[in-house]
């Protein structure tokens, strides 16, 4: 028991801080304020960017995850994990700009106004619902490989330690940001994300070697009753 809740948190640690260091509107958001306002003022967009995320990924993990860990479904969830990692891999390793925000985010923003460091990283995740998408896959993808089990005592850790990776990160980013005083830019931001574009192709050459695998066995499994 101990042992998978370990597993789980340090899969929860792991992605969380690897998912927040690609380029996006909460990490432009630290970058363009955090030199002005100080460290606590990114912490606190980060903060808030992180709840709204671990409610994103608490639904996942309610909702839809344990649909996914079927016998059936393994081999259709090893593809999707490894078109997943292939997608965003190519993604950060091919991003030449930092994109401040979306049109979704706008409107989002529009609405609610919001004027706190805190409040604006809540509703800038709010105002991305790719994240509940992601963590739809996200949370199947752990269950399929049994990085995470499906009870609450394993969901509930990986969730804590998504939560503390993501609050690492943002902490190191504003961290950077406000003691450089503008020395920590965008470019620099740019190559971390090719970085971690990096990390994600081997993750998804991992997979695509466990998939392969799977299929063999299958097609073994097959074969033999037949001889």
């Amino acid at each position: 028991m101990i042992e998978s809740l370990v597993k789980a948190g340090v899969t929860g640690l792991i992605s969380g801080f690897l998912v927040c260091i690609p380029v996006g509107p909460i990490n432009v958001a630290i970058i363009n304020e955090g030199a002005r306002r100080g460290f606590i003022w990114g912490l606190m967009v980060g903060l808030g960017a992180m709840v709204m995320d671990l409610i994103y990924c608490l639904f996942a993990f309610a909702g839809f995850s344990s649909l996914f860990t079927t016998p059936g479904m393994r081999a259709a969830m090893e593809l999707i994990s490894f078109l997943l990692m292939l997608f965003l891999g190519l993604k950060y390793v091919l991003v030449r700009d930092l994109p401040s925000t979306t049109p979704t985010m706008e409107a989002v923003e529009q609405r609610f106004h919001p004027h706190t460091a805190f409040w604006i990283g809540f509703v800038r995740v709010l105002g991305n619902p790719a994240v509940l998408l992601f963590w739809i896959t996200l949370s199947a993808t752990f269950l399929s490989h049994g990085w995470i089990q499906d009870n609450w005592a394993s969901k509930g850790t990986c969730a804590a330690g998504n939560f503390t990776g993501g609050m690492l990160w943002f902490a190191m980013l504003s961290y950077l940001v406000g003691r450089g005083r503008g020395r920590f830019s965008k470019r620099t931001l740019v190559m971390m994300s090719h970085i971690s574009g990096a990390s994600l192709l081997i993750a998804a050459m991992v997979i695509g070697v466990r998939l392969v695998n799977l299929i063999h066995t299958a097609e073994l499994q097959n074969w033999l009753p037949r001889r």
